[in-house]
């Protein structure tokens, strides 16, 4: 289990998935099967569901995330959504450098920082994601390419800025393939991003800085993963998407011998 200086966080990533009708009935479920679950739960929706979803989720415990932002607060960028249109929709957290957003839509480093900033800025949760690709990891570079994107990422802020920052290790490999990082190679990931940190901002911004694992995360492998000591959540893309199996990773249970 984590350290329990690090409340667990559950989040939900449903992509571009969805109509209002669907994203509202989902939303709903999800509020009313929280219960008291001990992790913090999070759904990170699409735009033109934020506003909807935020009156939905009013007074529960369920926080309301995006998917994005742009780095300016307005502006003439057809398309983007700022880190003021977000926290007016109803927001609270964001995802900032998804896989796929570097992957499909070339998102460097230096626009990832730009972004963490924004979001800072506009008193958004920052869900920051990093992780290697199949060929990355094969060629034994896994941990150059998580210390490189975290030091771009990173760059310029104090560890006081970074204080409501979330990591999600999310390796690429695994994003919608239906492969899972086995345990230990996730916790030897997410150990190697909390010594970066330590080694970056302080042994006291690492300790208490939540890493959440993110790659096809289930309601059968959960489990296992959250027995992990540096494992401080999930990050769920498809299995988010129906409520029975997103509630379960939500109440998940480590087992005995690791609590």
């Amino acid at each position: 289990m984590s350290s329990p200086l690090r409340k667990p966080l559950i989040a939900g990533n449903w992509k571009m998935h969805l109509t209002l009708a669907q994203s509202l009935e989902l939303a709903r479920a999800v509020r009313d099967g929280v219960g008291d679950a001990a992790s913090e739960v999070a759904l990170c929706v699409p735009f033109t569901a934020l506003a909807l979803v935020a009156e939905t989720l009013r007074g529960s415990r369920v926080r309301l995330g995006a998917q994005d932002l742009h780095w300016e607060t307005q502006g003439a960028f057809t398309g983007e959504i700022s880190p003021v249109q977000l926290v007016d929709a109803g927001a609270t957290m964001t995802i900032i450098a998804h896989s796929e957003r570097r992957r499909y839509f070339n998102e460097t480093d230096e626009a990832v920082n730009k972004k963490l900033r924004a979001a800072l800025a506009a008193k958004l949760v920052p869900i920051l994601c990093i992780g290697e690709t199949l060929e990355e990891r094969e060629a034994q570079r896994t941990f150059k390419v998580l210390q490189t994107q975290l030091e771009g990422g990173l760059k310029g802020f104090a560890p006081v800025d970074l204080a409501p920052l979330v990591i999600a290790y999310e390796p690429v490999w695994a994003i919608g393939t239906g492969k899972t990082a086995t345990p230990d190679q996730a916790q030897q990931a997410h150990l190697f991003v909390r010594k970066t940190c330590a080694r970056l901002y302080g042994e006291g911004f690492a300790s208490g800085c939540r890493i959440l694992y993110g790659g096809s995360v289930k309601a059968d492998n959960v489990d296992r993963l959250m027995a992990e000591p540096d494992i401080d959540g999930a990050l769920v893309g498809g299995d988010s998407l129906k409520a029975a199996s997103f509630l379960r990773i939500v109440h998940f249970q480590a087992p005995a011998a690791a609590r």
